[in-house]
C-alpha cells in the first residue's frame, strides 16, 4: 500500500494556522510586550541567527518554551545528544551559494596552515530550497540551561527607536480625533488617532507601525497591491503581510505587539489560507522584506554618521572635548563597556552595555556622560603619548664612543 502524501511545509503550517487562529491562538494573534522579557522567535543555537519566514510558525507551532533549535548534525557538533525517539521539526531554506574548494593556477587545492582545504562561496546558477530537520533545545541532553534574559531598570525607552525609525523614513503621519488608523495609498500618509487616545506609547507605536508596514507597499518602495477592498481575498493577503510585519517590528524595537484592533480580519485570514496555503509562505517572505526595507533607513544612518567620524581622523581629539562621543565608540567604565549605537533627538544617545546587553538613552547632563568622556579623553591621552617617539635614545642607539665616556 502506498504512503499517503507527506505534506509540504507550507501545507502543514497553514492548517496548524487555521485552526490556531480559530482559537485566537495565532503567533501574531496573541499580544505580548517587553516587560515579559520572555518571549523570543526561534533562533538557531549553534549560529544565534533568528529563523525566518514560515520556519518562523513552523517551529513556534511545536509550543516549545525554549527559542533554540539545532540540527542532529549541530547537536552532536558540541557533544549534545538527542534523545531517543525525539521527533525533529521541518525547516526549509533557500540556497544561493555553495561552498567550493579554493585552487591554484594548477587546480591544486589551497589549504590553511591546518592542512586543511580552504573554501570559498560561489553562487548558484538556480537557487535551490533546501530542507532540514531540527530540534529543539528541550529534546536534547547535555545543552546549558537557557539563560533567560532579565529586564533592566534603566532610562532607555524603546519608544525612543520606533519614534526615531517612523522619522527616518520620512513617512507622512497625521492625527485626527477619531478611531481610524490607515494608510491612504492616493496622499502616500498615514492617518492616525491622536496619541492621547491610547492607553499606552507601546500601542500606539505599535499600531503606527503597522500602517507603517502598509507604508511600504507603495509602488516607490516594496511595490505591493493596494487598492484593496475591505472583505476581499487581495485585502486579506495585504493585512496578513502587515499583522507579520508588525510583530516582527515589534519583536526587533522590544515594544512588544498588540493585535486587538485587527479581530477584524480573522475570517479573511482563514479562507485567504484555507484557499490558498502557500499565501503563508508568500505573506512570511514578504513580511521579512518589509522588516528589512524599515530597518534599513537606520542603517544608512548608522552608516552616514560613522563614515563622516572616519574621514575625520584628525579632528577626533578637537571634536571629543566638544561633541563627547560618537556612533561606534566602545568606552571601558567599571567593569563594563559601553558602546554609542547611534544618536536621538534633543542630543541624546542611544547606549548599549556590551557586558549584559542592557539598552538604554544618555544624555549629556547625566553623570555617566562626563564619566565617559573623562574616560575617552584619558585613553586618548595614553594614545597619544605612546605613540610619541621618545626624545632620549635607547642605549642600543648610543654611539658606542660617548657609551664609554
Amino acid at each position: 500500500m502506498a504512503n499517503p502524501k507527506i505534506k509540504s511545509l507550507h501545507e502543514q503550517v497553514a492548517a496548524d494556522l487555521i485552526e490556531r487562529l480559530k482559537k485566537g491562538t495565532a503567533p501574531w494573534q496573541k499580544p505580548w510586550n517587553e516587560s515579559s522579557a520572555t518571549f523570543e522567535f526561534p533562533y538557531n543555537a549553534i549560529t544565534g541567527k533568528r529563523y525566518k519566514g514560515i520556519n518562523i510558525f513552523s517551529l513556534l507551532s511545536a509550543d516549545r518554551a525554549d527559542p533554540r533549535w539545532m540540527t542532529f548534525k549541530q547537536a552532536t557538533s558540541k557533544d549534545w545528544q538527542v534523545r531517543k525517539g525525539e521527533k525533529a521539526r521541518l525547516v526549509q531554506y533557500v540556497k544561493t551559494h555553495e561552498l567550493i574548494p579554493k585552487v591554484d593556477d594548477k587546480g591544486m587545492k589551497i589549504r590553511d596552515e591546518n592542512g586543511k582545504p580552504i573554501k570559498i562561496s560561489v553562487p548558484l546558477d538556480h537557487a535551490i530550497v533546501t530542507a532540514a530537520w531540527v530540534f529543539n533545545a528541550e529534546q536534547v541532553d547535555g545543552i546549558p540551561p537557557l539563560a533567560k534574559k532579565t529586564v533592566l531598570a534603566s532610562d532607555w525607552d524603546p519608544i525612543l527607536r520606533a519614534e526615531e525609525l517612523v522619522s527616518l523614513t520620512g513617512a507622512k503621519v497625521f492625527h485626527n480625533m477619531g478611531d481610524r488608523a490607515f494608510y491612504n495609498l492616493v496622499t502616500d500618509s498615514i492617518t492616525m488617532p491622536l496619541k492621547e487616545q491610547f492607553s499606552g506609547a507601546d500601542l500606539y507605536y505599535g499600531t503606527l507601525l503597522h500602517e507603517l508596514a502598509h507604508w511600504t507597499g507603495h509602488n516607490n518602495r516594496l511595490d505591493r497591491s493596494l487598492f484593496n477592498k475591505f472583505g476581499t481575498e487581495a485585502y486579506a493577503r495585504e493585512e496578513l503581510r502587515a499583522e507579520i510585519a508588525s510583530m516582527l517590528i515589534g519583536q526587533e524595537l522590544k515594544i512588544g505587539h498588540d493585535p486587538g484592533q485587527h479581530a477584524a480580519y480573522v475570517k479573511g485570514w482563514i479562507q485567504l489560507l484555507t484557499d490558498h496555503p502557500f499565501e503563508i509562505h508568500a505573506a512570511a517572505a514578504d513580511a521579512e522584506k518589509i522588516l528589512n526595507y524599515l530597518l534599513t533607513f537606520e542603517r544608512k544612518l548608522d552608516i552616514k554618521q560613522s563614515n563622516a567620524h572616519e574621514n575625520r581622523p584628525e579632528q577626533v581629539t578637537a571634536e571629543a572635548k566638544k561633541i563627547g562621543l560618537f556612533i561606534g565608540d566602545e568606552i571601558p567604565y567599571k567593569d563594563n563597556i559601553f558602546k554609542v549605537t547611534g544618536l536621538l533627538k534633543k542630543g541624546r544617545f542611544r547606549m548599549e552595555e556590551l557586558n549584559n546587553g542592557r539598552f538604554f538613552a544618555l544624555t549629556k547632563n547625566d553623570e555617566l556622560y562626563r564619566s565617559l568622556i573623562n574616560c575617552k579623553q584619558q585613553i586618548e591621552q595614553t594614545r597619544i603619548r605612546d605613540s610619541k617617539p621618545s626624545l632620549e635614545p635607547s642605549k642600543e642607539e648610543i654611539p658606542v664612543s660617548v657609551q664609554k665616556r
